[in-house]
């Protein structure tokens, strides 16, 4: 299906934005907390009035000034508690820890302690890819509501939580280790599944050009002594006075994989649309046509380090793949050895391949000379990343970007001329669309 657009930002709530103060950096944690009680902010500033109203009696030498700086102190006496808390416990749950995008994820953190009665103050760290929506903190949990934003394994915490006593004088800050949501990316519009010329020699839904023990009729033909008779073709039987046979199409089950050109996230500047976002989402949405037919797919992602899942079938099989690229994210090093090398064992003998890619990376041509060199069949869905941006009147822009577009063209034609069909994906339209040419013939066959 159609990916929604993602949910609009509401206003944060007074809550929200304490939690998040100064701590929204995902790659820059605040440090650990000190350990042990310390002030609060309440016990700070009774005493930054005392000593400065004590600074300015000493300084005037005016009595009255004495009165004001002593009011604090007595609140303050009054205020601290008899004992504080030494001992607080904490345990998170995250309901769920699997999800798609948009996706409400609600983390909640249960607090154990000794003494009196507390008051809790959360502060949180996110992952990018996740919104804080609503805090809700009671006498002894805190609950923390969000919103998947983009796919990914994204970080709910840390989560640094100050207990205070009841004055909120006295205050102890503990920290609850970051858990982790797997988000899901949302599936593309696909129905259609082309198939190769030469199918596996395993049962499944696909008639091939090989005869066999099929349902569809490809022609009719002399019975041969122990033939099963399996459907005569009467009227060639009585026209020719010996018995004719139909023959059938062997239906075979395909073997495709999906690989993934991680090796950039180029995004459009035009609408923001992420490179990487949109070849998950069009993969997954083929992957999961072809798992419908009862086909095996399989996945690999170059970029950074090569991961790859062996091909598999059933329902169960797509969030394994899933879950197989979700680590693309977190993987940002680029220039890894041997990543234009696909693993043999994830590419079977006669397997279809789909190479999603926006061809921003040359990179990528090693990779499909080196499965054409294995024999394999690539198709390349190519993926836009919009137009560099040029401003108005710039020539040396405009320049730059008629190359931009002829070494694109030049990159296209290379890949058609060897023989590799290019394909190309248009962001929020059904990914059958960029299919269909695969449909007029078998794939590695004649047109």
């Amino acid at each position: 299906m159609t990916p929604p657009p993602p949910p609009s930002a509401p206003r944060p709530s007074a809550a929200v934005v304490r939690a998040l103060e100064g701590r929204t950096c995902a790659a820059q944690p605040p440090p650990p907390p000190p350990g042990g009680p310390r002030p609060g902010e309440r016990t700070l500033r009774l005493l930054t009035v005392a000593v400065v109203a004590l600074s300015a009696a000493l300084l005037t030498g005016r009595a009255w000034l004495l009165a004001l700086a002593a009011a604090p102190l007595v609140l303050l006496a009054l205020a601290l508690p008899r004992t504080h808390v030494r001992r607080v416990e904490t345990a998170a749950s995250v309901e769920p820890k699997r999800c798609f995008e948009g996706d409400t994820v609600t983390l909640r953190v249960s607090v154990a302690h000794d003494g009196g009665a507390v008051r809790l103050d959360p502060g949180v760290t996110l992952g990018p890819g996740l919104r804080l929506d609503e805090v809700v903190v009671g006498p002894s949990t805190v609950t923390l509501r969000h919103t998947a934003l983009r796919w990914g394994r994204w970080s709910l915490g840390p989560v640094d939580l100050d207990v205070y006593d009841a004055g909120g004088t006295v205050r102890r800050t503990v920290r609850v280790e970051a858990a982790e949501v797997s988000v899901f990316p949302h599936a593309a519009q696909a129905r259609f599944t082309p198939i190769p010329v030469r199918l596996p020699q395993r049962l499944g839904e696909h008639a091939s050009p090989q005869a066999g023990e099929g349902v569809e009729v490809v022609g009719v033909g002399p019975w041969v002594p122990g033939e099963r008779q399996r459907r005569i073709h009467w009227p060639s039987t009585t026209r020719r006075g010996a018995v004719q046979l139909h023959r059938f199409a062997a239906e075979r089950a395909a073997d495709t994989v999906m690989l993934l050109d991680a090796f950039g996230d180029v995004v459009d500047p035009a609408t923001g649309a992420s490179s990487l976002d949109e070849t998950v989402r069009a993969a997954a949405g083929l992957a999961r046509a072809y798992l419908r037919t009862h086909d095996r797919v399989g996945v690999v992602s170059t970029g950074g380090t090569t991961r790859w899942l062996a091909p598999g079938t059933g329902d169960a099989t797509f969030y394994r793949i899933v879950e197989s690229v979700l680590d693309v994210r977190k993987d940002r090093r680029f220039d890894g050895p041997g990543l234009e090398r696909v693993p043999p064992p994830a590419l079977p003998q006669g397997a279809l391949v789909y190479v999603f890619t926006p061809l921003s990376d040359a990179r990528v041509l090693k990779v499909l000379r080196d499965l054409q060199g294995r024999g394999r069949r690539p198709v390349v869905v190519e993926i836009p990343s919009g137009d560099p941006h040029v401003e108005a009147g710039d020539t040396a822009g405009e320049l730059g970007l008629r190359l931009w577009h002829a070494d694109r063209d030049a990159m296209r034609f290379a890949l058609r001329d060897s023989g590799v069909p290019v394909l190309r994906h248009v962001v929020g339209e059904p990914l059958d669309l960029a299919l269909a040419p695969l449909l007029s013939g078998w794939i590695g066959g004649r047109r």
